[in-house]
């Protein structure tokens, strides 16, 4: 089991940025693919980007392309989102989660191991 660590979530107007950390506990994460979601309130969990272990690959949801940047740092066992030009719909918890196994990128079954979430909020 893998321990993940949200950080940097916080509240900040639209049009602005934040940059949210996720630190894993896994002396093996360089092998895994990463992902970011978010939850906004009576919604669903829904997908917003994911890294492959190389960091070769990376996918986004279509709404959060061009603004929206995942990044890794193997060596510090560590997943960024680079969130710019935020907008109010972007609010939710985010949460980060490690692919050990071979599932989707895109789906929440695809993943093994769940962060805590860090609160994002963007208000209108």
């Amino acid at each position: 089991q893998v321990q993940l660590v949200e950080s940097g979530g916080g509240l900040v107007q639209a049009g602005g940025s934040l940059r949210l950390s996720c630190a894993a506990s896994a002396r093996t994460f360089s092998r895994f693919g990463m992902g970011w979601f978010r939850q906004a309130p009576g919604k669903e969990r829904e997908f917003v980007a994911a890294i492959s272990w190389s960091a070769s690959s990376t996918f986004y949801k279509d709404s959060v392309k061009g603004r929206f940047t995942i990044s890794r740092d193997n060596a510090k066992n560590t997943v960024y989102l680079q969130m710019n030009s935020l907008k109010p719909e972007d609010t939710g918890v985010y949460y980060c989660a490690a692919r050990r196994s071979s599932g989707s990128y895109f789906l929440i079954s695809g993943y093994e191991d769940w962060g805590q979430g860090t609160q994002v909020t963007v208000p209108s």
